[in-house]
């Protein structure tokens, strides 16, 4: 019999075109099995089907990440020029960035008002906006 978080996992699956490989309906459990978004890194996707006992490497998490964001997925936002972390909420929206533990949530998009973006140069379009956050810990005064 399959979990629940395997069936949510191939529903999500199913609305692209990607084939359903066993790593790849192992890592979509993961990643929407419990109904709720997330907000992971390929490192940490990796440590948690490593505890979970699937045998996948990181590389394979790597490209499955990536195919999963070319398939309209999930979308990926990076921080820092360098780390980039997987969302499996794909509508626009902002995020917080938590410097001290290195976390990425999700901001209330009902806060954010954008009122004005620069015109795009000639013979281009916007194709989208990253709005994140970034959050230290207050130091006392």
């Amino acid at each position: 019999m399959m979990s629940e978080a395997t069936e949510r996992g191939k529903t999500w699956l199913g609305r692209s075109d990607l084939r359903p490989t066993r790593q790849r309906v192992a890592l979509a459990a993961l990643l929407v099995g419990d109904g709720n978004n997330r907000h992971v890194t390929a490192e940490s996707l990796f440590a948690a089907a490593k505890d979970s006992g699937e045998q996948v490497s990181l590389a394979t998490v790597y490209n499955t990440l990536k195919a999963f964001c070319d398939a309209g997925l999930m979308q990926e936002v990076t921080v820092d020029g360098s780390r980039s972390y997987f969302d499996t909420n794909t509508h626009d929206h902002p995020h917080f960035f938590w410097e001290d533990r290195g976390a990425l949530t999700d901001a209330p998009a009902d806060q954010l008002e954008i009122t004005r973006l620069p015109e795009a140069p000639e013979g281009s379009e916007i194709a989208s906006v990253e709005v994140v956050i970034r959050l230290r810990r207050k130091t006392a005064d």
